[in-house]
């Protein structure tokens, strides 16, 4: 008996470390092709300038400019609505069949295809509001399509925090609200970041939506309001490989353009998991 429970254990710890092994060998394979194809069109020139003579030269620092624009207005706008969404689902709304079928619609949202996403911030921020196809648009049209994301991871994080701590804030007379601000939010918070981090690599990489909300194939200079339109990188790429009438010299410029986009995406995750980590650590100190 003792053998057999030993081979099942032997045979589940190998499956798992296959798993992990061909999940981060894909990732270094994708990681290593795109540097290898990339990295010999990056210099100073490729990452401060502009696109000249027809795409084919010059740099691509609006697009790289676009893309901080775009992710930043949409984690400002989608990470305050999902996190003050979340509280009311986890500690405010009464229990009952409705707020169980609005938790189901929010997970069902997050399986949207993103190009629906695209066309819904068409009609409504660049044609109803009259935004016109700008960052403003862009942005608003990428933190609905993140808002799923971040609202689930942070229910998740909340729901993870022991009820034994909100009952002890509220035994020695704190109100429920301080209860949350003081006690659940900040022991959440490794989690709700967790969330903020997906949201961040799913936005920056998004093509279909700003095809219709913000992106430009080319714009000279960079957007002076949040009414411009801008360039940015998925959709460089896109326009690239598929628009360019040189593609010997625009597809090298491509694959700088995605190294550099995998590149800021690694960055800014980073960032956000050395802030997680602070935040675990206050948390528990």
């Amino acid at each position: 008996m003792k053998k057999k429970r030993d081979l099942e254990q032997f045979l589940g710890f190998g499956i798992l470390f296959l798993c992990v092994g061909a999940t981060l060998f894909f990732l270094a394979a994708i990681l290593f092709f795109v540097a290898v194809k990339g990295i010999s069109v990056i210099n100073w020139e490729f990452l401060t300038q502009g696109p000249r003579n027809g795409m084919t030269a010059g740099g691509v620092a609006p697009a790289i400019v676009g893309t901080l624009y775009l992710t930043l207005g949409a984690i400002l706008f989608a990470f305050p609505l999902g996190l003050a969404c979340a509280i009311y689902l986890c500690e405010y709304s009464p229990k009952g069949w409705v707020i169980n079928l609005i938790r189901i619609s929010i997970n069902n949202l997050a399986g949207v295809p993103s190009v629906v996403f695209g066309l819904f911030g068409l009609a409504v921020f660049v044609k109803y509001f009259g935004f016109g196809v700008s960052i403003l648009s862009g942005s608003l049209t990428l933190g609905i399509l993140s808002l799923p994301v971040i609202i689930s991871a942070t229910q998740e994080a909340l729901l993870s925090v022991p009820q034994s701590l909100r009952e002890a804030s509220l035994a020695v007379g704190a109100t429920k609200w301080q209860t949350i601000h003081r006690i659940v939010l900040p022991t959440a918070m490794p989690g709700i970041l967790t969330g903020v981090i997906l949201s961040i690599g799913r936005i920056a990489g998004e093509t279909a939506p700003i095809l219709f909300t913000a992106a430009t194939f080319y714009k000279k200079g960079y957007p002076n309001s949040i009414f411009s339109e801008v360039m940015v990188l998925p959709y460089h790429i896109y326009a690239l490989m598929t628009e360019g009438a040189h593609p010997e010299k625009q597809t090298a410029i491509a694959y700088g353009c995605s190294f550099i986009l995998l590149c800021m995406v690694l960055l800014v995750s980073l960032a956000a998991i050395v802030i997680r980590q602070k935040q675990r650590s206050l948390a528990h100190g």
